[in-house]
């Protein structure tokens, strides 16, 4: 198996909109930076592309290893779609992508099985935290509201290759709200500079 991980990186300064108020804008970044960061230092091993339209994002993903794929004004759904192409025409024969903010990002690499497609759902089964597929059988991206369901029902659609649902209960846990900073395993790994964080002693 040919394996490459595919990551779509919103610009750091637009990501978590559903912390303001919680963090600062300053924070925010960082944050959404400090998990992305997480997520491509679990798979340096592996061939990685992030699929983004911002510099910054771009030049962090450079110094972290990573291939830049550049698709501006595509939207999350378009950039996957995108980077999946991309990372075909360059002779993988499987695909792992991943969301960028995975606090727990550690067994990623265990979700990747030959010749199988598989879906993490997040801990409410609505969103898809990860997705891997054969580059034969590629599923188009249909993230937003529901989007496990929809990628579920292609995936079964294809009939001929095994689909796997894995619940992860780490990889299932995305950090978009104020509530999950305080899901005790998350509230566990946070760095200890971030103001909700009760070890940084600032705030």
């Amino acid at each position: 198996m040919r394996l490459a991980v595919l990551v779509p990186v919103k610009r750091f300064t637009a990501a978590k909109g559903r912390l303001t108020g919680v963090l600062a804008d300053s924070e925010r970044a960082r944050l959404a930076e400090w998990m992305a960061s997480g997520v491509l230092d679990v798979v340096a091993e592996i061939p990685t592309f992030v699929a983004c339209d911002d510099e910054e994002v771009a030049t962090w993903a450079t110094r972290m290893g990573a291939h830049v794929i550049w698709g501006a004004g595509l939207g999350l759904n378009g950039a996957v779609d995108d980077g999946v192409a991309h990372v075909t025409s360059n002779g993988y024969d499987h695909v792992l992508v991943s969301h960028a903010d995975l606090a727990l990002p550690g067994s990623l690499l265990e979700v990747a099985r030959d010749g199988c497609i598989t879906l993490v759902p997040d801990r409410r089964h609505d969103g898809t935290n990860v997705m891997s597929f054969p580059a034969a059988h590629p599923l188009q991206a249909a993230y937003g509201g529901g989007s496990f369901g929809r990628h579920l029902a292609q995936a079964l659609a294809i009939g001929s290759v095994p689909v796997e649902v894995r619940s992860d209960p780490q990889l299932s846990l995305d950090l978009d709200t104020p509530r999950d900073l305080t899901h005790p395993l998350i509230a566990k790994v946070l760095p200890s500079w971030l103001p909700t964080n009760p070890a940084n002693r600032a705030h």
